[in-house]
């Protein structure tokens, strides 16, 4: 799903869709209580949760479920958050990075669903905003981002243990990105799109296995994108929408990749 953003105008937009892979169709959901860009979603296949973002003047500490074609609103964030990643893991929503009323947030905020309640966790060891965040056989990976400006692009990757609330630093990406984001598809933690200082946006999609410590070139998107919604479902890996130019700028492309494909 695709929840916020902008508009070609460049408002704040409460827009939300759902793209149905095997049918090839997008639907119209339900719109966000509230306009918001750079928030943070996530999803346990059920129910689709809005974190955080940005109302237009400042980061919000809203938060939203959407269950059964209505949304319900959350107990606000212990701080308002925008511009930084979200993953579902064994029950709960996790929060990383982006920024509050006060620059980068340092800590992770968890919600726990069934106690209707936020959290603490630990924060990243390279406190950051717009990157890329993805969960993988229980593990939350946080993927590039940066600290202010596009001169401020990071090449940190780092990996979250629910399990143990323990952080690792991670060989660092290829190429240092932010406004990125990231999804998990074939065993693969993947960083799509990103930014930078040149009027670059970022053609080459690269992959972390965990499986050999190792980063991978996958194939180019060949429609760049920053800002893009990333998803990943079995062994695909889709970029929605984003800007095709560093800046504000729109799109409404899809298109998907199958991480185990060859050439």
């Amino acid at each position: 799903a695709v929840a916020g953003g902008f508009t070609d105008e460049g408002d704040s937009s409460a827009r939300v869709e759902a793209y149905d892979p095997p049918a090839r169709a997008w639907t119209r959901l339900p719109d966000l209580p509230q306009a918001l860009n750079h928030a943070m979603a996530a999803g346990d296949g059920e129910v689709l949760y809005v974190a955080g973002g940005n109302d237009g003047s400042a980061p919000s500490d809203r938060a939203f479920a959407l269950r059964g074609g209505r949304w319900e609103e959350l107990p606000p964030m212990p701080e308002a958050r925008s511009a930084g990643g979200a993953a579902f893991v064994g029950g709960r929503l996790y929060v990383f990075g982006g920024v509050g009323p006060e620059g980068l947030g340092e800590t992770g905020l968890v919600y726990h669903p069934g106690r209707r309640r936020w959290a603490l966790a630990p924060g990243m060891p390279t406190p950051r905003e717009h990157l890329g965040v993805a969960a993988l056989d229980g593990v939350i990976y946080a993927l590039g981002g940066r600290t202010g400006g596009l001169d401020t692009n990071l090449d940190a990757a780092e990996a979250f243990d629910p399990a143990t609330q323990t952080w690792r630093r991670l060989p660092a990406m290829p190429t240092a990105r932010g406004g990125t984001s990231a999804g998990a598809a074939g065993g693969l933690a993947v960083s799509v799109g990103g930014e930078a200082t040149d009027g670059v946006t970022f053609e080459n999609v690269e992959a972390y296995d965990p499986a050999s410590g190792a980063w991978r070139a996958l194939p180019d998107s060949p429609e760049p994108r920053h800002g893009v919604g990333v998803a990943g479902l079995g062994d695909t890996v889709y970029q929605l929408m984003g800007g095709p130019v560093p800046g504000a700028s729109t799109s409404r492309t899809a298109l998907a990749l199958d991480v185990t494909a060859r050439g």
